[in-house]
């Protein structure tokens, strides 16, 4: 059996909470303070696989992760912090990479290992550029400067000579995006060994 992803693990977490401490922590999702912020008609009367799915959409698997730890030691629901780290620790041990994020680090990242593939294969670098910019992996100018290439192709090579250099969290960013944008292509990709 294939390992959990820590979406899965976060909303076993979440399941485990009594109504009222889910409300609890829907509240506190809401006024958390930070760079990302959840929008309350985001998570009302959302279930717990919905509110994870915001999580990780908001904060990336690895910083939705920690922020659920965070919240739920909040409304202090530890044992439940407990478990959810101790079961992403267990996933993580196993394989490291179950998310295609490239979790392990010294682990190729999955947009690295397949940047011929994406830059060739992508087929709107559009909403992938909405993405970047509303999570601020790249600013207003280079947003710019990349939607005037001429052709999808230089708009990939442009993401990765550019704003992917910065990092992992950047090419975590950029991994959801393709994830929601591209989806039968990463699948494709994922199941090329």
């Amino acid at each position: 059996m294939a390992p959990k992803t820590k979406r899965k693990c976060i909303a076993d977490a979440l399941e485990d909470l009594e109504p009222e401490q889910l409300e609890k922590f829907r509240h506190q999702l809401v006024d958390r303070k930070g760079e990302s912020r959840v929008r309350r008609a985001m998570v009302k009367d959302k279930s717990f696989l919905d509110i994870a799915s915001v999580l990780v959409s908001t904060f990336t698997e690895d910083g939705a992760v920690k922020v659920t730890e965070e919240l739920l030691k909040e409304i202090g629901c530890h044992d439940v912090a407990k478990d959810l780290v101790e079961d992403v620790s267990a996933q993580s041990g196993g394989n490291g990479g179950a998310t295609g994020g490239g979790s392990m680090a010294d682990e190729v990242h999955f947009v690295d290992k397949h940047q011929i593939e994406l830059t060739n294969r992508v087929s709107n670098a559009a909403p992938i550029l909405d993405y970047l910019l509303i999570k601020k992996v790249i600013q207003q100018e280079m947003y710019d400067e990349i939607r005037k290439l001429p052709t999808t192709q230089r708009m990939m090579r442009e993401i990765f000579s550019g704003c992917l250099k910065a990092g992992k969290p950047c090419k975590d960013i950029f991994y959801e995006s393709l994830e929601k944008n591209e989806r039968f292509l990463i699948e494709d990709l994922k199941n090329k060994k």
